[in-house]
């Protein structure tokens, strides 16, 4: 059975916006190591209507990086929105409806590798409200961007238990969290 992970490049303030304004002068061989490591494990990619929004149009047509768009746009990909009608990206399969059963059966029918997120924090506080989230992957940039959409804006209350902790050189920290039930 596959878990849903999700990562994201947060600041120390909570902010996930808009990370292509601050985050690179962090970008280092070691979050390099780190992204390209979830992205090998991926049995495909979930994402929310927002991003699928913005990742279809921009890796379906940049110039930039065309291993990368190549991998994302070969990639199995699963949306979800119930107000999205279609999703024409190739490998994409729109999830509606009863989206928690869904998601279970997802999890369910995956033998191999992980479903990873990247982004969606929408999606990813609804996922961690359902109990569908398996693990947590935060990125966290030594820099307070202090205006943003912030990863856990308006959440209920939620335990997590920390499994992993890294520092990179560049004072990155890559954390790995699980739900706690305990």
């Amino acid at each position: 059975m596959a878990k849903i992970v999700s990562s994201f490049f947060i600041s120390l303030d909570g902010v996930v916006e808009s990370p292509d304004q601050w985050h690179f002068p962090y970008w280092s061989d070691e979050m390099g190591a780190v992204v390209q490591a979830g992205m090998q494990n991926a049995a495909g990619f979930l994402m929310g209507r927002r991003l699928y929004d913005e990742w279809s149009a921009y890796w379906t047509t940049t110039d930039q990086d065309p291993e990368v768009a190549a991998a994302f746009n070969n990639a199995r990909k699963w949306v979800v929105s119930n107000t999205l009608e279609k999703a024409d990206w190739s490998n994409t399969t729109l999830v509606s409806g009863d989206v928690a059963g869904r998601l279970r059966e997802l999890k369910e029918e995956t033998t191999e590798g992980d479903i990873q997120m990247s982004g969606s924090a929408t999606t990813v506080r609804w996922l961690l409200a359902n109990g569908l989230l398996d693990e947590l992957n935060l990125l966290v940039h030594p820099i307070v961007v202090g205006r943003g959409h912030r990863l856990f804006e308006d959440t209920p209350t939620h335990k997590l238990k920390l499994t992993r902790s890294e520092t990179f050189k560049t004072g990155v920290l890559h954390l790995t969290y699980v739900p706690d039930a305990g």
